[in-house]
């Protein structure tokens, strides 16, 4: 199986990279980083990205709920969230977007294995689910 590609969202570059060579330990494929929202969406169309590790709180306009919405909904990619922020309010706007997980940092490099490897496996069946559907019909 070939390794999947995982887009960074994190909008401070020393987390970036720690995230980016955990990753790389971990056996994925890092085809970016990006520190702001419209950089997420931009990035996460170039590199056919299978995930995305998204950081709530980022640089710009576009904090990285509004990114995952749109990633999520023009480009069907499963987003991650991996962040700081867990209040009440930040949780029910980030379930808005469906996420594949949500996962608060400081993180446990096992934490973050399990959660992607469960985000990537769902979205490879309910992909799959669809295809099989639409070649039903």
């Amino acid at each position: 199986m070939k390794k999947a590609k995982i887009l960074v969202v994190e909008d401070q570059n020393i987390v970036a990279l720690n995230i980016r060579n955990k990753l790389k330990n971990l056996g994925y494929t890092v085809p970016g980083t990006a520190s702001t929202g419209e950089e997420a969406i931009r990035k996460a169309e170039l590199t056919n990205a299978d995930l995305v590790l998204m950081d709530i709180m980022l640089k710009g306009d576009m904090d990285g709920i509004e990114a995952a919405r749109e990633i999520k909904t023009r480009l069907k990619i499963p987003v991650l969230y991996l962040t700081a922020y867990t209040d009440d309010e930040t949780l029910e706007r980030a379930k808005m977007t469906e996420p594949a997980g949500y996962i608060s940092k400081p993180f446990k490099e096992e934490d973050l294995h399990s959660n992607i490897e469960m985000a990537l496996h769902k979205h490879r069946a309910e992909k799959k689910e669809t295809e099989t559907s639409a070649n039903e019909e």
